[in-house]
């Protein structure tokens, strides 16, 4: 039996990093949302000895229990405790990498949903997140998608009111960064602007699309040892195209900018396309069922 998944990256309407935990991890406050941008994630399940095979169209992404997709599947079927099936994964990858969007977490995430269908082990949706945040903190939110607010270690998902559909261009960067680099470098003390989350959510909640816009903000903006230029380049050429707003998303590089008409980010997408390869035009999608 093969079961096909998306897998829909993300971005971060708004990131804030609260404070350093004792444990060394930091507490966040995310407003995150799924776009149609996707890699394509297919499964499949026959009676074996329990070998975990995996496959992208990717040569710099591994192919071996380092990947995250392997690592869903390792992790499903110890949890569920079935036994007796080799699982081959197969993923076409459209996400840019190390790039803020998610791509990982979201294939791991499609593998749990596909790996629920495929044994018909009847998980919910909270479950399949339980297992996400085993294997990391966006994994969870990727089980369903949609609109969220993230706290806690990005793990502690609650619903809040679905953005209104529109289009989004996202633009990564040649330059990549380092995750766990840029969390060094904060200093939750001395952040001096935050993302306004109160302000987000009542306008999620008004269905106020320009006052959401008005309100993307990422902190991790503040502390890029390098291509702050770049970034700045991105979102200016953005809002010249009408962006309503225009924010990195995660820890980067990509940057995202929200646009009331598909025209207005064809535009947008017509003016970096010229300097920057990996541009995509998308839209914003709903939470799964």
């Amino acid at each position: 039996m093969e079961i096909k998944e998306k897998a829909f990256a993300k971005i971060n309407l708004s990131l804030d990093v609260v404070r350093r935990l004792e444990n060394g991890w930091h507490e966040m406050c995310m407003v995150m949302q799924s776009i149609s941008l996707c890699d394509d994630v297919s499964i499949k399940a026959v009676p074996g000895t329990g070998e975990i095979t995996i496959k992208t169209n990717r040569s710099y992404i591994p192919d071996d229990e380092r990947n995250i997709g392997y690592k869903a599947a390792e992790r499903f079927l110890k949890e569920t405790g079935i036994a007796g099936f080799d699982v081959d994964i197969n993923i076409v990858k459209r996400i840019p990498v190390c790039a803020g969007l998610g791509g990982g977490s979201s294939d791991g995430a499609a593998v749990l949903r596909a790996m629920n269908k495929i044994f018909d082990t009847k998980l919910g949706l909270k479950e399949l997140e339980q297992l996400g945040a085993k294997l990391g903190s966006d994994v969870p939110f990727c089980v369903a998608g949609g609109t969220a607010l993230a706290t806690g270690t990005g793990t502690d998902l609650e619903d809040v009111a679905a953005i209104p559909e529109c289009s989004v261009l996202v633009c990564k960067p040649s330059f990549s960064v380092s995750t766990p680099e840029l969390f060094s470098q904060i200093d939750c003390g001395k952040i001096r602007c935050r993302p306004d989350t109160k302000g987000m959510l009542t306008a999620l909640e008004e269905g106020d699309l320009k006052g959401v816009g008005m309100r993307v903000f990422n902190v991790f903006e503040d502390v890029l040892a390098h291509g702050k230029e770049k970034v700045a380049d991105i979102k200016s050429v953005m809002y010249d195209k009408k962006a309503i707003g225009a924010c990195m998303t995660g820890t980067g590089s990509a940057v995202f900018g929200l646009f009331l008409t598909e025209g207005d980010a064809r535009d947008a997408f017509n003016a970096l396309k010229q300097e920057y390869r990996e541009c995509h035009i998308c839209k914003t999608t709903a939470k799964l069922e």
